[in-house]
Parts: structure tokens; sequence; C-alpha cells
């Protein structure tokens, strides 16, 4: 609560001038000022009295943990990327603010920060919610100017925004201008020439049909000039090349004949003002342009929309952190930067915090959000052995954290480059529209001329605007829009649902799959393994159980397989360590402990080792039903010495969320499904029968996955492969197109066409499903843009169609395609598919759980 001698609304001082006062909840409450009065009494008024309570409580539980947390602002490597100091020794930042509604919080934020001592100067944007301040260093803390924003119920931190997100609001800002100039042009223009048309019939005066040409020509001049600016400097990049020893360079881009078409009809137009002869069109110029702004603007806008989820993740990222450092006194929490911490520290993450690092629960249990890597909004329970990513949140226990990575080293920053190399890639899809739409403007370019060759010869007077209309109406915008938007939306949409596509023919060749190729452990079932038993061999009395796991568990040290995470817990307990570690994919390892040499894998493994067969009993030796976990699935690996066959252990795991669901519906697809795994028959053929896979085959070394998916794309397959490890890679390069689960390796990662961070299966079906849509929406749109440039072609052409008609039609054909394009964005469910809402703002809701601590 202010004080008494500060305002009550704002909590400045009061100014000893005029008591003002407002009665609240009975009580009459100072004011600094009449606005301050007005505002408080409209509060009042409108029976949100409440909002000073709400705004006491917070202000008095958070100044504490506020000033706490903003004096990792203080840190010099902090301050070195957010602060630029002037010649006169001025520091200035720039301040990202939430909460500003109205010119009201801007006055009460610049007046009281500049009120603070050193400041010298403070502007607010509203609209841009930012806060740009000036001030000495030596006098004020940065953290402190923080801090003043909580006192009066605001929250600012450093505005962190890429260049490539303000080059992106500089472009939608721009695009947004020329649209309004051209859309103000072309409402004037029209009625304009309404009169202009009207007049005419009923004989209007020359003099004052002349007037209104010059004026329409004074509001379509900033149109052209200004508004019309991108299609000129298009058309002038694709044939110029200011960079190469041979600057004119023929690339015939869609731009050459709007150019032409926008160019040659306001030259015309003005001509025929200035010389008070001939049509003037200068409606049809500004429709032109406004339609085609209006196009680019929406495709502008899905494209953008996928590479501000990228940037946006970066703000995630808080600049510091708490890190547990060694002193005389014992152990202490520092606030350091992020930049400083190091592969190994300990750090502590609040509730509420969003990481910064990825890394390993060291202590602690709570809850974590991981929408921004998965897409799905339900927290994940954390705690010690769990892995934990950069950008996710923890929203209710404190967690201690060893740092695995760092800055681009981490998970986010290696989503954040395939989301920029897949931008950069060309879909086969993309590249023939181009050729297409290049070959055609080609073709339209000397149809013109023939048409204008003709008319001249027909009806001079007509030449030039037949012409225009061919040029117009002929434009293959839409052709050449039909598939970048199309795939621009589809890609972010299967990004958000937790899907990224890391190559440029994925939605393509999703979109013809036959068959579906699965593995069993880590695919099908979570790969998070757990020991349920141990069987020990009949002749190794010396060996008991805990002796047995803990020689596996340090042969399986290092490894990233989901076989070696079920040992974790007992490798940070081990007395040896185990050395010359030999892998095999699919098979096994083996390696030297105390001067043993030991083996893990598979029998067929371990007779390879050891020339040992491991005994059927061992084999055949039920497992007591009370040690048996259901409904998972079991594993096994025997243990063997070079002189004997040691135990046979028996893992579980469980079965991936949607595995059921992906059976059931890629069966009912009419999709062929096949089971791949190196696991024992008996557990392959167990987890094919629970889930109803009927081609499934067990025992299976990389080669001989490779062998089948080879086989099934002989026999005309496209083959989908979906797989998580290593041993994975080859099949996983051999398929049609490849899909890796979160979890797998990076080399594994890196290997396939996309990657599944979603941890639940039924997304892939969804992906299926945008794939075919995809597919359809292109196909539907490459016709309709062919349809319409080969039907207005010969209508224009035979100067059926005047140039406002033609800048209609044209335009219309535009928006058609991008409105099309943006039904993927939907996600409503339709017959047959299966569509969760995952159109949502996920990545608004990360942001907001940071803010809430939910």
């Amino acid at each position: 609560m202010p004080a008494a001698d500060t305002c009550f609304h704002c909590a400045l001082p009061l100014n000893g001038g005029d008591e003002l006062t407002v009665l609240v909840d009975g009580v009459p409450r100072p004011m600094c000022c009449v606005g301050c009065q007005a505002v408080t009494s409209a509060i009042v008024d409108g029976g949100l009295e409440k909002f000073y309570q709400y705004r006491s409580a917070n202000s008095a539980t958070n100044t504490d943990s506020d000033n706490n947390d903003f004096s990792a602002y203080d840190l010099p490597e902090v301050q070195a990327d957010l602060i630029s100091v002037d010649e006169q020794g001025l520091a200035s930042i720039e301040l990202s603010i939430s909460g500003i509604s109205c010119a009201a919080c801007a006055w009460l934020i610049e007046h009281h920060l500049q009120k603070l001592p050193g400041v010298s100067r403070a502007t607010v944007n509203v609209s841009r919610q930012r806060c740009r301040i000036q001030w000495q260093q030596e006098q004020l803390a940065l953290s402190q100017i923080l801090s003043a924003f909580i006192a009066i119920g605001y929250r600012a931190h450093p505005a962190k925004e890429s260049h490539k997100l303000e080059h992106i609001e500089r472009d939608q800002k721009r695009y947004l201008l020329r649209l309004g100039v051209a859309g103000i042009g072309m409402m004037q223009t029209g009625m304009l020439a309404i009169a202009l048309y009207a007049g005419a019939f009923q004989g209007m005066d020359e003099h004052w049909q002349h007037l209104l040409r010059w004026v329409s020509l004074l509001v379509a001049t900033p149109v052209v000039l200004y508004a019309a600016q991108p299609f000129f400097k298009g058309a002038w990049r694709s044939l110029v090349n200011l960079n190469d020893d041979m600057p004119w360079h023929l690339h015939l881009s869609m731009d050459v004949p709007v150019a032409l078409a926008i160019g040659l009809a306001y030259g015309a137009s003005a001509w025929g003002t200035v010389a008070a002869r001939g049509e003037v069109y200068f409606d049809a110029v500004s429709m032109l342009t406004f339609f085609l702004l209006l196009g680019r603007f929406l495709e502008m806008r899905v494209r953008y929309r996928n590479e501000l989820v990228a940037g946006q993740v970066g703000d995630l990222i808080p600049l510091s952190a708490q890190r547990y450092a060694k002193t005389g006194a014992g152990t202490v929490l520092e606030q350091v930067p992020v930049k400083s911490l190091r592969i190994g520290d300990i750090i502590q993450v609040a509730e509420g915090e969003c990481l910064a690092v990825d890394g390993l629960v060291v202590a602690g249990h709570s809850p974590v959000v991981e929408a921004v890597l998965s897409g799905e909004q339900d927290p994940v329970a954390k705690g010690p052995g769990d892995s934990v990513s950069a950008g996710t949140v923890n929203t209710t226990n404190p967690l201690k954290i060893q740092v695995s990575a760092v800055g681009q080293g981490t998970r986010l920053a290696a989503i954040v480059d395939m989301l920029d190399g897949v931008a950069a890639e060309k879909p086969q899809q993309l590249a023939l529209a181009d050729r297409l739409a290049a070959g055609f403007i080609g073709f339209v370019l000397l149809l013109a001329i023939a048409v204008f060759s003709l008319w001249w010869l027909h009806d001079a007077d007509r030449a030039l605007w037949v012409t225009l209309s061919v040029l117009v109406v002929t434009c293959p915008c839409a052709l050449s829009l039909a598939t970048p938007v199309v795939l621009a939306a589809a890609t972010g949409r299967l990004q958000r649902q937790g899907f990224l596509v890391r190559s440029a023919h994925v939605l393509e060749t999703l979109s013809k799959v036959t068959r579906v190729v699965l593995d069993k452990t880590g695919t099908l079932t979570t790969g998070k393994l757990e020991i349920d038993s141990v069987v020990l061999a009949a002749d190794t009395a010396a060996l008991d159980t805990a002796a047995a796991l803990d020689i596996a568990a340090a042969l399986e040290q290092g490894c990233r397989h989901p076989i070696a995470s079920a040992f974790t817990q007992r490798q940070s307990q081990l007395k040896w360590q185990a050395e010359q570690l030999k892998y095999q994919l699919g098979g096994g390892v083996s390696g030297v402990i105390n001067g043993q040499r030991y083996a893990l894998g598979k029998p067929a493994f371990i007779a390879q080792c050891f020339a040992l067969q491991v005994p059927p009993a061992l084999l055949q030796q039920p497992i007591l039903a009370s040690q048996t976990v259901q409904p998972k699935h079991r594993l096994e690996v025997i243990l063997a010495s070079e002189q004997a066959v040691l135990a046979r252990i028996v893992l579980v795991d469980e079965l991936r969320p949607g595995a059921r669901e992906l059976v059931a519906s890629l069966q009912a697809q009419g999709l062929a499904l096949e089971l791949l795994s190196g696991d024992q028959e008996k557990n392959t053929a167990a987890l094919a029968r629970d889930l109803g896979i009927e081609q499934w085959q067990a025992n299976n070394s990389p080669e001989d996955k490779l062998a089948t998916i080879r086989a099934r794309q002989k026999a005309g397959d496209i083959v989908l492969m979906v797989g998580d490890g290593i041993n994975d890679v080859p099949v996983l390069s051999g398929a049609d197109i490849s899909v890796a689960m979160a979890e797998a390796t990076d080399f594994t990662r890196m290997a396939c066409d996309a990657v599944l961070l979603s941890g639940n299966l039924c997304t892939l079906l969804d992906t299926l499903v945008v794939a075919r849509k995809t597919a359809r929406v292109i196909r539907q749109n490459v016709a309709w843009a062919l349809l319409y440039n080969l039907s207005a072609l010969p209508l224009a052409a035979m100067g059926w169609v005047p140039p406002w008609a033609a800048a209609i039609g044209m335009s219309a054909s535009s928006l058609v395609v991008v409105l099309n394009a943006l039904r993927l964005q939907r996600s409503n469910k339709g017959p047959g598919d299966k569509l969760d809402n995952t159109d949502r703002q996920w990545q608004d809701s990360a942001v907001a759980s940071v803010q809430t601590g939910a």
C-alpha cells in the first residue's frame, strides 16, 4: 500500500498543492494530480476497487524476489550484450514491458523513472511495449531501474530481440504501410472513376472530367511510387545482377509482368491526363497494387510465422542462472551469466523459471512444461537422473541440475538450426513450380508483344490497354504462390504439433507413403528400461545378483542405447570401471573389468565373443509372476565372461503413448505395417501380438533391416521408417523417408529427414494427414491457377476484359490460392481425420507459464 505522502494510484510523491482525493473502499485516498484522480474515479465507478488490493498484494510478495533476480543484470558479462554507452558516458538500454495498455501507462512509467537519480531520459512506446532509458551508470544500477518498475505494478526485462525478429517486424510494418497507402488510393481512385464513368454517360463538362483525372493522378502517384515499389525492385533484380561481370541476365520472375503492367498503365494514364485524351485507369493501377500487396502480405505472414516461433524461443532463455559455488564457508548460490556456465556445473532452477541449459536433474522433483520442444502442454514429471532441456519451464518445485550443454550446444539450439536449414532448402515441388512460372512468364511476354502488334494494326487506340489487360490477367502470381505458401503453412503447423521437418522433400514423400516400418525399443516403447529381474546361471554360485548388475552397469557406462539407461542409477555407485569397451551395433558390448573380459548382449553376440552357447534352461527359465510388471514389455540380455555364461537380465519397458492408436489407424488406412526389431523372437512376438502387428521380424541386425527395406522398395513400396538408435541409422538412411524420435542420439537425428519431438506417436498420424492435405491443396492451387490463366487469356486478348477487371481477376486468383493454403493451419476434425487442436499458440503458453510460474 502506498505511503501517506504518496499518490494512492501511481505511488509518486504528492506535489503539495491542491488536496485531491478519491473515496476508495470508503476511505479517502490522496492523489498527486487530476489525471490520477480521474483514472482512480473511473476504476471505482466501474466497481473495480479490488484492482488496488491485487496490486498491493503482488507488490508485497514480489519485491524481494525481484530484487534478487535483477541483481544478475548488474554483472558486466550480462550488460555487455544489453547496454550501449555513448560519447558522453550515458548508458542506454531498451526494455520490454508487460502490462502497458494506454498512454496513461506510458506517462506513469516515464514520470516515475525520470525521478530516479541519474536518469536523463525515459521514453515509452505503447504499441511495441518498449521503454528506452538513458542514465548514468555511476549513480544508478540497472537492477534498481528494473526494480523501479515493480514498485508501480509493471515488470520489465531487457529486450533481447534478434536481428531476424527485428527484420520481420520491420518488413511487416513496411508492408502494412504500403498496403494502407494502396488501399486508400484504391478507394479514392475508385470513387473518382465512378464519377468519371457516370459523367461520360451523363455528358459531364470536360472541365470537370479533366479535374477528376488530375485528382486521380495525384492520388495514384504515391500508390505507384511507394506502395508498388516491391514489384519494381523485384523486376529489376530479376533482370540485373550488379555483382556479376555481365550485369544483364534473364531470370524472369512474376514481378516482371506486374511491374510492366503497373508502369505502363500509370504512364499511359498520366499521359492521357496531361494530353486530355484517351482513357485513364488509375483505379485499375491502384486496385492491382492493393490486391497484389494483400496476397503477398498474407503469404509473408505464413512464412514469417515459422521464423517468429523459432526466434521468440530465444526470449525464453534467461540471461543468468544460480550456480552452486564452493567457498570457505561451504557451498553457496551465486548469480552468474549463463554464458559463463560450463559443463558439469551445478545450478538451481526455481519454480516458475525457464531453464537456460540442458542438463540432468541431480536433486528435486517437479513437473516441467516442454511445450517449446514437443508442443505438448501437459507438464512432464522430472526427478533425479532425468534429462531437462533449455527453454522448458520448471513449474512447481526447485530443481538442482547438472549442466550438460550450454548455448549453441543445447537441444533447443539444434532444433532452431534445423529449422533454419530446412528453410534454406527448396523442395522439388517448389522448384518445379518456379520453372513452370518462369516459362509461363516468358510465354506471356511474347504473347503480349504479339497482341499489341495485332491490335495496333486493328485498333491502335486500344492496343495498349488490351496489352495491359493481357499482362495483368495472365500474371502467374497465383501459380508462383500455389506451392510455397502451402508448404510454409504445413511446415509451421507440423512444427507446432511437435514434428520437426529437416528435409525439403518430407511433405511430398509422406503423402505417398505405402509402408510404415517401426523399430521396437525406444520407438513403440518409451525406451526407459527398468531392471525387472536377474536369473543367474546354475554354475555361478560365486556370483550374486548385485555383482551381476554391477558388471553390466560398468559395461554400459557411457553408452546412450536405451538398454544402458536401465543401469544408470547403479553406475554412480560402481567401485570399478570397464576398459577396452567394444560395441557392436544391434549386438551388445564387451569390455575388461579387473583384468577379466565380459560381454553383455544377445545370445548370438555372446557366442561370437566367447564361443559360448547360452544354456536353453537359462533362456527358458520362467519369470515369477510377481516380478513381471504389466502391461510392460520385456527385453532380455545375457551376461557372460570368457569362461561361462553368468546371468540372464530381464528388462521391462512401457508402451509409448499413442502406440496402439498409431497401429490401429495405419492399418485402417490400408498402409502396410511392419515391425523390425533386434530383440529376441519371443519378446518381439509378444509386442507384435499385443499391438496387432501381423508382419514382424526379430533378431534383426542393422544389415538385416536394411535388406528388408531394400526388398520392400524393390517391390514398389514407398517406405517410412521410424527409429531411435544408432543401430537404426543405416536403415533410416536407406528408407524413402525417415523419422527419428526426440530421444535419439544426435547422430541419428542428423541422419533423418524429420524428428518427432512429441512423445506421443499420434503426432505421426496427424503428420500423415497434414502431408496428404498438403499434396491435395497444392494440386488444387496449381489447377486453379492454370485454369484461371488459360481461361482469362483469350478473353483478355480479344479485348473483352478491361484493365480494372483484369486487376480484380488476377488479384482474386492470388487471394484464393493463399486463403486455400491457410486452411492447413486450422485443426478442426474432419471425416477420417484424427487431428487434435494443435494450432494453439504453444509459444505464448510457454511464455505465460514463465510469467505466472504455473
